[in-house]
């Protein structure tokens, strides 16, 4: 099923219930462009091989390439979203409880962002709705098991994948380069840093893009009274808009975090934040294919962590690291609690 754009304006002004879902659905995405955006263009903006506002313009269009491109190619991720829980039954009450999750969403990334933590939005959408689901049916009977097992392949392979292609990229890099000069190699991967981080925006929006929009259209067809859609086509105004969106959190929030995954956990020269760039690139596409969600937090910082790990296990700032896996340990559960307390109290309320 398919919505154009003048059909979702008339819905919302007929319906207010859509148009706050759509408010709190940009409002996610918006705070993904603080919080989750920024790793792609932290490495190459933090090497100085391009400015941050000239970063944060080619992550809007790569972004957006990301999001088209992969969509057309291959929605499987939206779909695991979409499908990951049950709002079925009550569509009103559903559309409720999934409005509590993305407030959740909200609160829960806000205050991430506020202390300069690289929070995991992938995994706070996944533990919100899946609160919210929860306290929507009292039990688990929302969870699709088999599409939440996804979610633990993607962090075990965002995790470990990410670790090991940085090592692995890293070392391949100084054996090819290693009699080309210092000044030469500088300019090479000046450019090839920019070129990485294009590669990374593009896969954010392939990864993270798709994500959101899975959300936007449960939405929409829960505000039509809509509960048992299984299927759908993403329509090209809801690419265009959640890019943009995206684009625009990262260039008023995304400066700290940039600071956080590119200068503070690791001092990268530029060759080392290209094969950062480039294994986490080919880990996000690995997993786009094969319609599994990872995290483009979790895949960037591990990257970064095996790259300095090739060089030596000192070279890595492990204190920033360990307030990243905290806040990474605790995003299910946190969210979680707040996506369900947040339902109950909405359901209750409205």
């Amino acid at each position: 099923m398919a919505i154009s754009f003048s059909d979702y304006l008339m819905q919302i002004t007929d319906n207010p219930m859509l148009l706050i879902t759509s408010i709190l659905t940009m409002a996610v995405i918006l705070v993904n462009g603080w919080t989750d955006a920024p790793n792609a263009i932290a490495t190459c903006v933090s090497t100085r091989s391009i400015s941050a506002k000239s970063a944060i313009v080619m992550a809007a269009i790569f972004n957006f390439l990301g999001v088209l491109l992969m969509t057309v190619i291959n929605a499987n991720v939206a779909q695991t979203i979409y499908n990951m829980v049950d709002f079925g039954g009550n569509s009103y009450d559903a559309l409720v409880a999934l409005c509590a999750a993305l407030f959740a969403i909200v609160i829960w990334a806000t205050a991430a962002w506020w202390f300069g933590i690289p929070t995991s939005e992938s995994h706070a959408l996944i533990a919100g709705i899946s609160g919210a689901a929860i306290a929507l049916h009292n039990g688990l009977q929302g969870i699709n098991g088999s599409e939440w097992i996804k979610v633990l392949y993607g962090l075990g392979l965002s995790t470990f994948l990410g670790f090991t292609l940085g090592w692995i990229v890293v070392r391949m890099v100084e054996i090819i380069f290693r009699s080309m000069s210092r000044m030469k190699a500088n300019i090479l991967f000046t450019n090839a840093q920019v070129a990485s981080g294009a590669a990374m925006a593009f896969m954010h929006g392939a990864q993270d893009g798709q994500k959101f929009m899975g959300v936007f259209m449960l939405g929409i067809y829960l505000a039509g009274g809509q509960a048992n859609v299984t299927t759908f086509q993403i329509p090209l105004w809801m690419m265009i808009l959640c890019s943009a969106i995206m684009g625009i959190g990262t260039s008023i929030g995304g400066y700290r975090i940039i600071k956080s995954v590119g200068m503070d956990m690791c001092r990268l020269q530029k060759y080392q934040g290209f094969s950062a760039d480039m294994a986490a690139a080919t880990c996000l596409f690995i997993s786009s294919m094969t319609g599994i969600p990872v995290s483009t937090t979790h895949t960037k910082t591990t990257a970064i962590m095996g790259v300095g790990a090739a060089r030596r296990f000192s070279s890595v700032n492990w204190g920033i690291v360990g307030e990243m896996v905290m806040t990474w340990i605790l995003t299910f559960p946190g969210c979680g609690i707040i996506g369900y307390l947040m339902a109950k109290l909405f359901i209750n309320i409205f």
